[in-house]
């Protein structure tokens, strides 16, 4: 089974950048398609972004395009996402998602990590 641990939330002022950070437990984690929701306080959980197990694929929410890079270490069995340029509607909980299938990593992830919270200031 895999299991997901986000780091790297934190506060963070307007037009700053944030790294986050997801950690795998399984090997069998490299296989996987990994990515990202978030979900703000009274709001729906929303796909920002995934990559595909080789990295060969990436997708990204219009909101976060330009902004946000998605990136994996598969010999680290970790996904990365760098956020610049944030903005006060960033603020949310970040969720790293993992998922058998690339194509319908937006629709039903497998697996899911705890949570890390984004605070953007303005």
């Amino acid at each position: 089974q895999v299991r997901l641990v986000e780091s790297g939330g934190g506060l963070v002022q307007a037009g700053g950048s944030l790294r986050l950070s997801c950690a795998a437990s399984a090997r069998t984690s490299s296989s996987y398609a990994m990515g990202w929701f978030r979900q703000a306080p009274g709001k729906e959980r929303e796909f920002v972004t995934v990559i595909s197990w080789n990295g060969g694929g990436t997708l990204y929410a219009d909101s976060v395009k330009g902004r946000f890079t998605i990136s994996r270490d598969n010999a680290k069995n970790a996904v990365s996402l760098q956020m610049n340029s944030l903005k006060p509607e960033d603020t949310a909980v970040y969720y790293c998602a993992a998922s058998t299938s690339y194509s319908a990593f937006k629709s039903r992830p497998a697996y899911w990590g705890q949570g890390t919270q984004v605070t953007v200031s303005s």
